[in-house]
């Protein structure tokens, strides 16, 4: 075993199977839609690492998520890849397993993915001639109706117990990563049934077994569906109706079903093990929420320069010219305009969400328009709004109208990506990040920017409430303000600690800024890494 793992992992850890709807591996791979994914392809890197006995379950997504682009007119679109193009970076296990979506046998094939230097990922795939309309269930990631989001976790969860059963791998606790993978506990306690248990009795046996994360607290993001969508779809899986009730309510919520199951539960960030505990106080006989921060694998996001000249400010600045220089030229390359290296650069990416208030810096231009017109601020966005969400694409587009009136000094970097979030978290001289608090739930892109000399700007939600030592190692705004008139307050913050502060800093006080970067790098390396989440998970979550 690695010799980072802390003393609190036992000589023979724990065998886990970590359920997941998408991981995000690899740009090229595009079976993963943003954070979610980002951070269980971190999970699973960080095992390989650290040589922790964790194996993935998830889909194998024909068409992965949406290729997000830009028209003519400034407004988002979607498009997605083109058939076979995700199955190059798997490998055929010649295994299938079953499961029955509306009454009918669906074979599920089983792929596996190790080549991007994570333990071994086993993915389902009903894209089979023989599945005749049912090919369509793992498509296309996070599109469809109910009743084609049930389809798809009953080969999730159910599917991916009875994969782990027919590849012999032997498990000691199965770790569902989101709401998704919650039926994988009906097939558990199916598995007990059969060997003679009561349905109580087999529950609370599997619930020994399956630890659970929460992410999002915003509503939306806590799936729910009818339990009467659930019975058509078939995903009772021989349980009664009154039991799946007693597991998710009606109607059903994948999330309460997720808390029920388990023993164990966290939150991603202090703060939100705070949030959910409050957000799911109501639900009856769920498990404990604990809060484990999540954490990002460092040799696939941080220039490892960076640390290994952390005490020589002059080759920090050095390396952070170098990333800057290639985000200008990546900048130039995809959109025509050129930045410049001697002005400030605030990046911002994340999913295009309303409660994420993408737009804010621009909510009164008239404070920013001269710096904008002077080229003394650039800003460069990213992100992808659902292909449902039309107000995410809204704010979008306002920000690409925006981009067309300041070419020199805003950009918006279309299909947000793995690629793009490594250019933009190294070459970007500040991060910004303006959530509504506490609808922040982690914020993992603040960390590899942090952990590059990037100094965070953002409210104190998510990670940064932990993290943040204003002035020192970046900086907050907004003073962790929740109540009415929080949009306004925010603002008001926003703007006094940018052109107060920041700018003055960056343009008047480089000996100060080189220091920040330098506290921003050596507060955040090893605290917020995966290796740790990894090591929180088996101490706290993990327990056999």
């Amino acid at each position: 075993m690695n010799e980072k793992i802390t003393k609190g992992i036992k000589k023979d850890p724990a065998r886990v199977a970590y359920f997941c709807m998408e991981y995000g591996l690899n740009e090229d791979f595009r079976i993963y839609s943003g954070g979610l994914g980002v951070l269980a392809g971190d999970t699973m890197k960080a095992a390989k690492d650290l040589n922790l006995p964790v194996i993935g379950i998830g889909i194998m997504w024909n068409k992965g998520y949406t290729k997000q682009l830009i028209d003519d007119y400034g407004r988002p679109y979607d498009n997605f890849p083109p058939e076979g193009q995700n199955y190059k970076h798997v490998e055929d296990t010649g295994i299938t397993v079953t499961v029955e979506v509306e009454e009918t046998d669906v074979k599920c094939k089983v792929w596996k993915v190790d080549k991007f230097g994570n333990n071994t990922i086993y993915l389902l795939d009903t894209n089979l001639e023989e599945n005749g309309k049912y090919k369509w269930i793992t498509e296309r990631l996070y599109v469809g109706s109910s009743e084609e989001r049930i389809a798809q976790e009953i080969v999730l969860g159910i599917g991916g117990v009875r994969a782990l059963r027919k590849l012999d791998i032997d498990v000691d606790i199965y770790h569902f990563n989101e709401g998704h993978a919650a039926l994988a506990g009906t097939e558990l306690i199916q598995e007990k049934i059969k060997k003679g248990y009561e349905f109580n009795q087999a529950w609370e046996e599997v619930r020994s077994e399956i630890v659970f994360t929460t992410h999002t607290p915003v509503k939306e993001g806590n799936e729910s569906h009818p339990i009467e969508n659930l019975e058509k779809v078939g995903a009772f899986n021989g349980l009664e109706k009154e039991e799946m009730e007693e597991i998710g309510g009606n109607p059903f919520n994948m999330t309460v079903a997720g808390l029920r199951l388990s023993s164990r539960a966290n939150g991603v960030a202090k703060l939100h093990g705070v949030t959910a505990r409050e957000m799911w106080q109501h639900v009856e006989d769920r498990a404990p929420i604990i809060s484990i921060t999540n954490g990002v694998h460092l040799p696939s996001w941080v220039d490892e320069r960076m640390f290994d000249s952390l005490f020589d400010k002059e080759e920090i600045s050095k390396l952070h010219k170098e990333n800057k220089k290639a985000l200008i030229d990546f900048i130039e390359e995809e959109n025509g305009q050129k930045f410049r290296e001697d002005r400030l650069l605030i990046g911002f990416a994340r999913r295009a969400a309303t409660y994420k208030r993408p737009d804010m810096i621009f909510w009164d231009i008239d404070r920013i328009k001269h710096l904008l017109e002077d080229q003394r601020l650039q800003l460069v966005f990213s992100g992808k709004a659902h292909p449902e969400d039309n107000k995410g694409k809204d704010i979008i587009t306002k920000i690409v109208e925006i981009s067309k009136e300041y070419p020199q000094s805003v950009t918006y970097l279309e299909d947000y990506n793995i690629k793009t979030g490594r250019m933009m978290t190294r070459g970007a001289d500040v991060w910004l990040n303006n959530p509504r608090r506490p609808m922040e739930a982690s914020g993992t892109s603040g960390m590899k920017a942090a952990m590059n000399g990037v100094l965070n700007f953002s409210t104190l939600d998510g990670w940064w409430n932990e993290s943040c030592q204003h002035g020192i190692n970046g900086w907050q705004f907004g003073d962790a303000y929740v109540g009415n008139g929080q949009d306004e307050h925010d603002l008001f913050g926003l703007y006094h600690v940018l052109l107060d502060q920041i700018i003055p800093t960056y343009y008047e006080d480089r000996e100060r800024w080189l220091m920040m970067m330098q506290y921003s790098i050596k507060m955040t390396h090893d605290r917020f890494s995966a290796e740790r989440m990894l090591t929180d998970y088996y101490e706290l979550l993990y327990q056999i």
